[in-house]
């Protein structure tokens, strides 16, 4: 299967936004394998000296302004023969620090928080390669495990072009920690060619995410791009080396509860034979129930059970 490379440039970014009529800046086939490098951050989140801004970034900083509020993505990347309601499979493989530092931040009217702090508090940090930690400025040096926040296809055109910001069917703003490399990612596809693009690199984050950021920086990313025609999901899914994970995104995070429990108990129906009042009393014995996120319009719920429970029914 054919590699490829595509490293951010103001020539292979789209800022703040997703839109079906982004033109792909190349088309693959099922089964090859994509690197990507992404960068992080507006003008105003930039470090002072020691760090210093990427030549990357600091270009698109100079001939680009987002077009809505939301992320720097690189992409989309098309997959020859994707089809509206077939599925992309996003296998990955890698995911390297792009950056020596991170930033994280504070804010009124921000977070889960949003009435209880009064100025803006912005930190950078400092992150080691080497022994995989970012260093805190009271000195806590906390252990990475970098992911992408962002990872989508491309919205139906109808939409016309959204925000970033809000994960929805199509993906986008998950913030997912469990999404690192040997998990896999699968995301319904809205338009012909998936059309694929990531960014929002993280350091490490909790569940939740709770001041709204993470360790906000610049990742570089090798994914392994399937086309999977024998499946139809209403909503991303992912598997991890241990566990199948359903999700759900929605204002209300009473409604993701719903959402995402109702696709597990659809998954362990389909996958063992069992009845689906069975699934859902194993769901209740066995599955873990996690808050993505809290931050970012839409909320986030994710559903973790482990793959070893998905056993034929024997009756």
């Amino acid at each position: 299967m054919a590699e490829y490379r595509i490293d951010a440039s103001p020539k292979t970014v789209h800022w703040g936004y997703f839109d079906a009529g982004i033109p792909p800046l190349i088309t693959v086939d099922s089964g090859d394998t994509v690197t990507i490098s992404t960068i992080s951050g507006s003008p105003e989140a930039m470090p002072k000296p020691p760090f210093a801004i990427p030549e990357a970034l600091a270009a698109v900083h100079a001939a680009q302004r987002p077009k809505l509020p939301g992320h720097i993505c690189t992409g989309p990347v098309a997959l020859r023969g994707a089809k509206a309601g077939q599925v992309l499979e996003v296998r990955i493989r890698d995911i390297q620090l792009h950056y020596d530092w991170g930033y994280t931040y504070v804010a009124p009217q921000k977070g889960a928080l949003p009435d209880d702090f009064d100025e803006m508090h912005l930190m950078h940090i400092p992150l080691d390669r080497e022994r995989m930690t970012g260093r805190m400025p009271w000195g806590l040096e906390l252990p990475l495990k970098p992911f992408f926040g962002v990872m989508a296809v491309a919205p139906p055109a109808a939409w016309g072009s959204v925000s970033t910001l809000p994960p929805r069917r199509n993906g986008g703003n998950l913030d997912n920690k469990e999404l690192v490399p040997g998990t896999i990612l699968y995301l319904p596809i809205h338009v012909d060619g998936a059309l694929f693009s990531v960014g929002d690199g993280h350091g490490v984050q909790g569940d939740g995410e709770v001041c709204v950021t993470a360790i906000e920086t610049g990742l570089i990313g090798t994914f392994e791009l399937h086309l999977r025609e024998d499946m139809h999901l209403a909503w991303p899914m992912a598997e991890t080396p241990t566990h199948v994970m359903t999700m759900a995104f929605d204002p209300d995070l009473d409604d993701c509860v719903v959402i995402a429990l109702r696709s597990m108990i659809d998954l362990v129906v389909a996958r063992t034979g069992i009845t689906k009042a069975e699934a859902y009393a194993l769901c209740s014995l066995a599955a873990d129930l996690r808050i993505t996120q809290v931050v970012n319009g839409n909320k986030g719920v994710h559903v973790m059970l482990d793959k070893s429970l998905l056993q034929k029914a024997q009756r």
